[in-house]
């Protein structure tokens, strides 16, 4: 240190750097992080409020562009009769999106129509399916929220987006609140949380039932599919708790032949009932998943074929090995506008059913029965 003090040329070589480094970091505070000047002595915060009413804005038009993906702008293209069973969900779904639009005369100060709805019960049961129906009938505005949209890692900030989003869903009203997996949001509070999410589930409930914050117009919907670890303020704010269970035999049935007869298949109406009943057990996943395999059966028997014969339109269909009509050929030797697929056959759904198993086990639907006697409702 003192070597430099006693070389002029080095003292004033470091200062010219320090000054340039001053000049830099001043430009960069003006230019690049937009940090607006500080009031002089003796100046008022009066002064400085209209250099902070563009930050907030800037602000809101931020946490807006991070939920704007939220918003369902294409129509799930499901309808209510696409929804095999849960007559009692719908009509309260219905309730809820439908009537209070189109029949707002049915309404008063007194009786209002739904603000909170819980669709709970085992996975794949169609409470997702539920929400998709709702977007697709509801003339309104549709946000589909799940953790990921309002949890951030910058402090303070998800509290502020789950404050935009209820503002957002007020301002573009009637509208609808989707929260899938709410129980990742809002699970019971206890003594060893971490702060933040604490602060996530306190900003929830002020939102939905807070002093001044007027739910006319918006519904919450929210899906778990374990409604025992949602916390007990949040539970009472959702005024209806519909179960939504595994489908009867006529629901089951539905959604097979839903499904199932869009493709080229030679199932009569009795097949469809048969197969209703030898699903018992299944959800509407499962069934889903059970309809995929049966489908490609025909696919995998064009796969191991080792004869095809011609069909009457000029085509190749695989054939039995004793079939004297086919030709020794295999599936790669077939020009690919010719092939044809065999029909889905009733055998082909036995043989999919023996091999996809019920994914939701009796424990777990013990476990929502004993809740639902509890808290909530069946469907």
């Amino acid at each position: 240190m003192r070597a430099v003090e006693k070389n002029p040329s080095l003292v004033k070589l470091y200062k010219e750097k320090m000054n340039q480094y001053l000049q830099r970091a001043e430009y960069i505070k003006k230019t690049v992080l937009d940090v607006p000047d500080q009031p002089a002595a003796g100046g008022t915060a009066q002064a400085q409020k209209p250099k902070d009413a563009p930050e907030e804005d800037k602000e809101d038009a931020k946490l807006q562009g991070a939920l704007a993906s939220a918003i369902v702008t294409e129509s799930p293209n499901v309808s209510w009769d696409d929804v095999s069973g849960l007559e009692g969900a719908k009509e309260g779904l219905k309730e809820a999106v439908v009537l209070p639009i189109k029949f707002p005369q049915l309404f008063d100060e007194v009786r209002q129509p739904w603000r909170g709805i819980l669709l709970y019960g085992p996975p794949g049961t169609g409470k997702s399916f539920l929400a998709k129906a709702c977007a697709t009938e509801c003339q309104g505005t549709f946000f589909s929220i799940s953790s990921s949209d309002l949890v951030s890692k910058w402090m303070g900030e998800s509290e502020r987006l789950i404050k935009q989003l209820f503002q957002m869903a007020r301002e573009r009203k009637p509208s609808i609140i989707f929260i899938d997996e709410i129980d990742s949001l809002c699970g019971q509070r206890s003594e060893g949380e971490n702060d933040s999410a604490r602060r996530i589930k306190t900003e929830f409930l002020v939102q939905m039932q807070g002093v001044g914050n007027s739910m006319d117009g918006v519904l919450v919907l929210g899906a778990t599919n374990v409604p025992w670890e949602l916390d007990q303020a949040m539970r009472r704010r959702f005024q209806k708790r519909i179960y939504i269970s595994l489908p009867d035999a006529t629901a089951r049935a539905g959604i097979m032949r839903n499904k199932g007869s869009k493709t080229k298949n030679n199932l009569t109406e009795d097949d469809w009932v048969a197969l209703g009943n030898a699903s018992e057990g299944y959800s509407g996943s499962d069934i889903a998943i059970v309809v995929n395999e049966a489908l490609m059966m025909p696919v995998r028997r064009c796969q191991t074929a080792k004869r095809f014969k011609r069909t009457p339109s000029g085509g190749f269909l695989p054939t039995m090995p004793s079939d004297p009509d086919g030709q020794n050929m295999t599936l790669m030797d077939v020009q690919s506008d010719l092939l044809r697929c065999p029909d889905v056959s009733m055998d082909d759904f036995m043989t999919a059913l023996s091999r996809i198993r019920p994914s939701v086990c009796d424990a777990d639907i013990e476990q929502h029965i004993q809740w639902t006697a509890e808290f909530g409702q069946d469907s």
